[in-house]
C-alpha cells in the first residue's frame, strides 16, 4: 500500500510570520517523518509588516514538504478591501487549481486562513472526486458577529452558514481545537459527531523548555529577579480579556508582583492608556521579543497568563496555552466558569483559575501563589509534565496522520473502522490525560513487570 498522500492548503506558511503557517509547517514535517507524502499550497509571505516579506521560491523543497507559493497581492491587511483583494488571488487560482489538477490518490486538507478556503473542497467535490479535510481554526461567520461586524442571521450570516453546511455535509472528516468548537460544528452543520475529531495545537518542547527566572536575559535586563512576575505574552487582540488582570494589578500594586505584557495587538493602546491613568507602576510593557530570545521571553516570569474572552471559546482557543506548558509555568487562567481551559488548569492542578471580571477574587490567589512558593514551584513541574504527555508537537501529529488516512480512498471500509476505533480510544485517553496527567504514588513507584 502506498503512503497516503496529503496537500495542505493555507494562505501563510513559514517563513511568514503567520502563527499558523508555523504550526503547520510542523504539521507537514512530522508526517514527513511518519511516511507520508506532503504537499503545501499557500501563498508568498505577506501576513506582517512588509519588514517580514521575505523573498521566496514559488517551488522548493524544505525538510522533505513539497511547498508551491501563488503569486498573491501582497495588500495591507488592516484595509479590509486589500485584504479581500489578497483573498481573492489566493482563493480563485486555488479554486481552478483545484478543479483541474486534483487528484483522486489525495487527501486535501483545508483550514480556515482564508475563512472561507474550506468551501473549495465542498465546489469541486460536486464535479469530482475529492477528497478533503476542514480544519477549523477560527470560527467563521460566528466570530463576526461575535465582533459586532454583522448580525445574525444578517444576509452575510445566513449565506456563510450556508456555505459552512455545504462544506462540512461533503467533507471526509472534520478536525478542530477543542470540545466546544466540536459542539458549535456539530450543532451548527450536517456532519457526523463521528466525524469530528479535536486535536489541541501544540508547542516546541525543543525550543520551548523550563528555565529558572534567574537565567533569563529579558528578566535580568528589566529588573524582574526579585518580584513575583505575571506574564502575557503575543497578541493582545479582541479575543482576550484583559481588565480582570489589570484590576487585579491596581490591587497588588504596593504587593511584590508585577504584571508584564510583551507583545502587540488590537488592545495595546487601549490597555498602555489604562496602565497610565491608573498610574500602574507594577505593569511593564515591552514589544514582541526577536524569536532566539523566546524561550528567555517566556521563562521571564513565575506564572503566565492564558485568558480567553466571554462568549469566544469555541469559536477560538488560546494557544498560548501550549506555550506555557512548554516552559513549565504556573498558569493563571481567566475564562467564562464552565471553560475548558478551566477544566484543564484546575484538573491538572497546574495552576490557578479566575473568572472574568473577578478582579478581588484573582489578585488574592496571586497572592496564594506569592506565598507558598513550595506549591508554585510543584505546579509548575505538572505544567510541564502535562505537555509533555499531551501536547508536543509529535503526539498530535500521529492523530493528525490517523485523521487524514481515515480520509484516503485506498484503505478498505473495515481498516477504515479499525482505524477510527484506534483513534477513539487515542483521542479518548489523550482527553483523560489532558484532564489529569496525576498518576497514583503506588503505581508511580511499582517495578516494572517483565
Amino acid at each position: 500500500m502506498k503512503p497516503t498522500r496529503v496537500v495542505i492548503l493555507n494562505q501563510y506558511y513559514v517563513p511568514d510570520v503567520a502563527s499558523t503557517g508555523y504550526l503547520l509547517h510542523e504539521l507537514a514535517v512530522e508526517l514527513v517523518k511518519l511516511g507520508f507524502e506532503v504537499e503545501v499550497l499557500t501563498g508568498r509571505p505577506s501576513y506582517g509588516p512588509k519588514d517580514t516579506w521575505k523573498d521566496c521560491p514559488l517551488k522548493e523543497v524544505v525538510d522533505g514538504v513539497k511547498i508551491h507559493r501563488l503569486r498573491v497581492s501582497r495588500i495591507d491587511k488592516n484595509n479590509i478591501p486589500g485584504r479581500l483583494i489578497n483573498y481573492m488571488t489566493f482563493v480563485i487560482p486555488m479554486t481552478l487549481r483545484m478543479l483541474f489538477g486534483s487528484r483522486r490518490d489525495t487527501v486535501y486538507l483545508y483550514t480556515t486562513s482564508p475563512p472561507f478556503l474550506g468551501s473549495i473542497g465542498w465546489f469541486v467535490s460536486l464535479f469530482r472526486r475529492h477528497n478533503y479535510v476542514n480544519l477549523l481554526y477560527d470560527a467563521f461567520p460566528q466570530i463576526g458577529v461575535w465582533m459586532g461586524k454583522f448580525k445574525k442571521d444578517s444576509m452575510i450570516d445566513r449565506v456563510w452558514m450556508a456555505f459552512n453546511r455545504g462544506k462540512y455535509k461533503r467533507a471526509r472528516e472534520a478536525i478542530v481545537l477543542c470540545s466546544a468548537a466540536k459542539k458549535l460544528v456539530a450543532d451548527s452543520y450536517p456532519i457526523d459527531p463521528e466525524h469530528i475529531h479535536i486535536i489541541p495545537n501544540w508547542a516546541d518542547g525543543d525550543d520551548l523548555f523550563p528555565m529558572p527566572k534567574e537565567e533569563s536575559k529579558i528578566a535580568q535586563e528589566n529588573g524582574l529577579i526579585e518580584d513575583f512576575v505575571l506574564l502575557y505574552s503575543g497578541n493582545m487582540g479582541l479575543y482576550y480579556d484583559f481588565d480582570t488582570i489589570l484590576g487585579a494589578a491596581e490591587l497588588l500594586k504596593d504587593e511584590p508582583f508585577k504584571l508584564v505584557l510583551v507583545g502587540g495587538g488590537g488592545k495595546r493602546d487601549e490597555i498602555e492608556q489604562i496602565v497610565k491613568e491608573r498610574g500602574l507602576s507594577n505593569v511593564l510593557m515591552l514589544p514582541y521579543q526577536p524569536f532566539d530570545l523566546l524561550n528567555h521571553s517566556l521563562n521571564a516570569c513565575d506564572a503566565s497568563l492564558v485568558t480567553i474572552a466571554k462568549g469566544i471559546e469555541g469559536i477560538s482557543f488560546p494557544s498560548k496555552l501550549y506555550t506555557s506548558l512548554a516552559v513549565g509555568k504556573v498558569i493563571v487562567a481567566l475564562s467564562e466558569d464552565w471553560s475548558e481551559l478551566r477544566q484543564i488548569v484546575e484538573s491538572n492542578n497546574c495552576g490557578i483559575w479566575s473568572a472574568l471580571g473577578d478582579c478581588e477574587g484573582l489578585a488574592e490567589k496571586i497572592r496564594g501563589l506569592i506565598r507558598d512558593k513550595q506549591g508554585s514551584t510543584e505546579m509548575a513541574k505538572r505544567a510541564r509534565d502535562l505537555f509533555d504527555n499531551v501536547y508536543t508537537r509529535e503526539l498530535c501529529a500521529a492523530k493528525y496522520a490517523e485523521v487524514l488516512q481515515l480520509a484516503d480512498e485506498q484503505f478498505t471500509k473495515e481498516q477504515t473502522a479499525d482505524r477510527r476505533a484506534k483513534l477513539a480510544e487515542q483521542l479518548a485517553g489523550g482527553a483523560a490525560a489532558g484532564a489529569s496527567t496525576n498518576r497514583n504514588k503506588a503505581e508511580q513507584d511499582e517495578p516494572p513487570r517483565s
